[in-house]
């Protein structure tokens, strides 16, 4: 499954990041977020306009917002 594709409140780790699907500064920038392998990760919101771009997610004690372009390249588990 892809973050993209989690349940609102879903719990879950991220297991792989394709990095090629994205431009390297945007890689650079998740990164630095902490937005990686391993990371555990929650959708909190969903954009209400066209392909439902933003999504927020939670990480950590941080609230990220990420295209669902950027999501759909991270593949995650489910862990609650």
């Amino acid at each position: 499954m892809t973050l993209d594709t989690l349940p609102l409140g879903q719990a879950a780790r991220i297991t792989t990041v394709d990095w090629s699907l994205l431009a390297p500064e945007e890689a650079t920038r998740l990164r630095a977020l902490g937005i990686d392998t391993g990371a555990e990760v929650e959708i909190s919101h969903r954009g209400v306009f066209a392909g439902s771009d933003p999504i927020a997610i939670a990480i950590g004690r941080m609230t990220v917002a990420l295209r669902r372009a950027h999501a759909r390249a991270m593949t995650v588990e489910p862990i609650r």
